[in-house]
């Protein structure tokens, strides 16, 4: 599989060293020097369809605070976070993982201590991309199968792929004109903008979600699912 890294650090050193490494372990490495430069670099990415598998953070940025930038990286994206630092207090170590960090690591480091927790961290990413979770509901992608507090939910197959496509995009708006697209060859015939509101409104009666606090309605645009 191939493995594209984001780094953001401003230690020439360092990036020297980890694209020589990365490059035997024939992994892709993308720099970023600034918290500035680093969301230039997220933002492209996500549309392009999501191509950083992992995003090796230092915690002491010219342009600030390494912190800021996974709260920001975990609420725009589902990217895996590693802080890759030399603060190696308790209370930062606990801060990072608490905002989200999948792991933390003290410079220096060991280079294959590196690979392997970079690895360990894909792994526990690729395993949980099998399920899609928000509030109470959880989709299991593998059976097709949508659960409520571990109930199963009956789904028709149009109504699934509607839920699908809106947890798959979790916290970004997907138009009615784009749900409309994805679910018009599954309905054997035209889906018109009236009739998908009954089906959310059904979808959300058979999720238990009748004030939108899971599907929220983004009035006069679609729809939108996430942890409000």
């Amino acid at each position: 599989m191939e493995i594209t890294v984001l780094l953001v650090e401003d230690n020439e050193a360092i990036i020297l060293g980890l694209e020589y490494l990365f490059k035997e372990e024939k992994i892709n490495l993308k720099t970023a020097k600034s918290k500035k430069e680093a969301k230039e670099i997220i933002e492209e990415d996500l549309n392009e369809q999501n191509k950083i598998d992992l995003i090796l953070l230092d915690i002491t940025l010219p342009d600030g605070n390494g912190f800021d930038l996974c709260r920001y990286i975990k609420k725009q994206t589902n990217y895996p976070v590693i802080f890759l630092t030399s603060k190696d207090e308790e209370k930062d170590v606990v801060e990072g993982l608490e905002i989200g960090a999948e792991d933390y690591i003290i410079k220096p480091f060991r280079n294959r201590e590196l690979i392997s927790r970079i690895k360990n961290v894909l792994r526990r990413k690729e395993k949980n991309n099998n399920e899609i979770a928000c509030k109470n509901i959880k989709i299991d992608i593998v059976s097709g199968k949508v659960y409520n507090q571990n109930e199963e939910v009956i789904l028709t197959k149009l109504e699934y792929k509607i839920l699908l496509n809106l947890f798959n995009n979790m916290n970004k708006l997907i138009t009615r004109e784009e749900i409309l697209n994805d679910i018009w060859d599954i309905a054997g015939n035209f889906v018109n903008d009236n009739t998908l509101t009954v089906y959310i409104k059904r979808i959300r009666e058979k999720i238990g979600d009748k004030n939108g606090e899971i599907i929220e309605t983004v009035r006069g645009l679609g729809y939108r699912v996430g942890n409000k």
